[in-house]
């Protein structure tokens, strides 16, 4: 990387390293980011996001499936700036997903907060913890793989 350090990206930039739109763009910003280390991305959660619709729309509750995602959106973010791929074809591909553990519901009106730490990377092949929090209490946490293929 040239220049000074990146340590915060908007949704702008965001949306200059990964390809996600919406509705399925689900991080709104990445801050605390050290290159090859770890970042936190932030979701403000909404009630106007189409999953709640039907997930459930009596009792509002964002899927699971969505906060990992979220994890790895982060993540791939951290990716993108930790190897100088801003404005490049970035695709990152899950491998796996392990230890996934579900600790609270996150529900609108919640900031989750997305703290992914690098446990291998550098390569095609990049391994994170990832702890989503909500007013620091643990929502959920996993182990993801994945595999980068920058296209261009």
């Amino acid at each position: 990387m040239t220049g000074e350090a990146i340590t915060e990206a908007d949704i702008h930039l965001i949306q200059r390293i990964i390809p996600h739109r919406y509705p399925f763009l689900l991080i709104d910003k990445v801050k605390d980011i050290v290159a090859n280390e770890g970042c936190v991305g932030v979701k403000n959660v909404t009630f106007n996001e189409p999953h709640f619709q039907g997930h459930f729309p009596q009792t509002p509750i964002m899927p699971g499936v969505t906060i990992i995602e979220a994890m790895a959106q982060s993540a791939a973010v951290l990716v993108g700036i930790s190897l100088d791929l801003i404005g490049r074809d970035l695709l990152v591909y899950f491998m796996s997903i392990d230890s996934c553990k579900f600790r609270r519901k996150v529900v609108p009106g919640d900031v989750l907060e997305l703290h992914m730490t690098v446990k291998r990377g550098g390569g095609k092949i990049w391994k994170f913890h990832g702890a989503a929090k909500v007013e620091g209490q643990l929502a959920c946490e996993a182990e993801i793989t994945a595999m980068l293929d920058v296209r261009d």
